[in-house]
């Protein structure tokens, strides 16, 4: 029997809040957290700290170009330096900020290439009200993807919206 090739390992994830609000990643979960295991990792912000920003760079083989992460709302209060990062190109690699304690800082948007995707990933608070299909639809479009990640509303599903 012929073994089938089911493309790239994606790990998605989102309001990590770590330290602020959990101080770990729970054991059943920690398991399946292996490095190389995963080809990316997609984070749709409030990821906490750059610990945690280079524990997803170790998933993927210590690539951060393989490590596609957004701001999310409390990224945004907790660094300023967000619009500075994305005016330098911050879309394509993330770039962390000098202080180690301090979040990384990520674009608002960012759109990349998985196989025959392009992947359009926000943080959803921008969108108001938060999970409103006909304003992420926009969203979509006006980043010319065909798959829109959106974080904000803590919770997990595929909906397909307006046939796409």
């Amino acid at each position: 029997m012929a073994s089938a090739n089911f493309g790239e390992l994606v790990l998605l994830l989102g309001d990590h809040h770590m330290p602020s609000r959990s101080i770990s990643i729970p054991e059943p979960f920690q398991r399946m957290l292996l490095p190389n295991k995963m080809q990316h990792v997609i984070c749709t912000g409030n990821i906490g700290n750059v610990e945690e920003y280079e524990r997803l760079r170790e998933l993927v083989g210590g690539s951060s170009t393989s490590v596609h992460c957004v701001a999310g709302e409390y990224d945004v209060i907790n660094n300023g330096s967000i619009a500075a990062n994305a005016e330098q190109g911050g879309g394509g690699n993330n770039s962390t900020t000098a202080s180690s304690s301090s979040p990384p800082s990520f674009p608002e948007t960012k759109v990349i290439q998985l196989g025959q995707f392009r992947v359009g990933i926000i943080g959803g608070h921008q969108v108001v009200p938060w999970g409103d299909l006909s304003a992420l639809a926009m969203v979509r479009r006006r980043l010319n993807a065909d798959v829109l990640v959106c974080g904000a509303k803590r919770q997990e599903g595929v909906v397909e919206y307006d046939g796409e």
